[in-house]
């Protein structure tokens, strides 16, 4: 009689095989830093020429923007890929997120050079007092809290007048910083665009306000100003700002200082900048997590193709997620949630 021995030892094999937990998934190969040079490369090769877009974008407007932040850090791990556009309220989705790198990708290119001036007023910047102090040219208030919340201290410096002799320091320090220090190959065009950028938020202050501008400075009606957004909540009385606490601050600028949050130009819908990113997250065995697209997708229906073959091209997860601005509101959107065709705003 034939042994049952061998058939009994692949069955228990085969029992093993199905207890032995699963290989993990492949650590990315994304740096914890990038030297100046590294950056810079990545900023020229990952972009694309800019497009005419019919607003600037000094600051954002949209009031609601930490709404999500509650359920979105629930769900996000830290050391994730961050996706972003427009300007400073990606420092407070980064600063709760705690990515390991971010890239903020906008069809201006004047976006991409206010957010290395940001860059700059990090560097230069060893506290949040002084970041506020160099961004609007206003002299640090006398008394000021050691620790402030971010609304006390912007009530402290909206009473400040407008200092242009401190403006014009800190555009030259600007200018040290990104094209001495870094070594950045920023054209003569770049650096007027940082000193009118510069000089409006000399000239709007800590109340200047999505609508805001050289050519025209009034507020508008319902519009959130730079002090507002920095002192709004999440609706359930937290306030996630970056600049409300000096830890969120020193986090953000810690990524700047490592060379991790990338501003890049580039069409969300455009034939290169979105494609080189999701082939430099495959290179590097990473994916996105979170991708803040605001409401650019109003602005899409006539390249909805292009998006969708862009934002195939990422490199995903079940998880990862779209924060969205739709008027009056900020809401999380899967990121395989995408219909075939554009079907106008406010879609569900």
């Amino acid at each position: 009689m034939r042994s049952k021995r061998p058939a009994l030892a692949a069955l228990a094999f085969a029992a093993l095989l199905l207890w032995l937990p699963l290989s993990p998934k492949a650590a990315d190969t994304l740096p914890n830093s990038y030297s100046d040079a590294e950056f810079w490369r990545l900023i020229t090769d990952l972009s694309e020429p800019e497009a005419p877009f019919p607003y600037e974008n000094f600051v954002s407007n949209e009031i609601s923007y930490q709404s999500v932040l509650p359920e979105l850090t629930r769900k996000t791990k830290p050391g994730g890929v961050y996706l972003g556009v427009a300007a400073e309220q990606n420092f407070t989705y980064i600063a709760a997120l705690q990515p390991k790198v971010a890239f903020v990708v906008d069809i201006r290119r004047q976006n991409m050079i206010e957010l290395l001036m940001y860059k700059a007023l990090f560097d230069l910047s060893p506290d949040r007092a002084d970041f506020v102090s160099k961004l609007f040219s206003r002299k640090r208030p006398s008394g000021l809290a050691v620790n402030p919340e971010a609304q006390s201290m912007f009530q402290a410096f909206e009473a400040v007048p407008p200092d242009p002799e401190l403006c014009s320091q800190t555009l030259q320090a600007i200018k040290d910083d990104l094209t001495g220090r870094h070594q950045f190959k920023l054209s003569v065009t770049d650096l007027q665009k940082i000193d009118f950028m510069l000089n409006v938020f000399l000239q709007g202050g800590p109340r200047m306000d999505y609508n805001y501008s050289n050519a025209s400075p009034a507020a508008a009606a319902g519009s959130p100003s730079y002090s507002a957004l920095m002192a709004a909540t999440d609706g359930r009385g937290e306030n996630w700002a970056y600049l409300q606490t000096e830890d969120r601050y020193r986090l953000v600028r810690d990524m700047q200082q490592k060379n991790l949050i990338v501003p890049l130009v580039g069409d969300f819908a455009g034939p290169k900048a979105m494609q080189a990113i999701a082939k430099y997250l495959k290179d590097h065995t990473a994916t996105v997590s979170v991708f803040y697209i605001s409401n650019v997708e109003d602005y899409l229906q006539s390249s909805w193709t292009g998006w969708k073959a862009n934002l195939a091209a990422l490199p995903t997860t079940e998880s990862s997620t779209f924060i969205q601005w739709v008027p009056r509101t900020t809401r999380l959107r899967q990121m395989s949630n995408v219909p075939a065709a554009w079907p106008g705003k406010n879609w569900q």
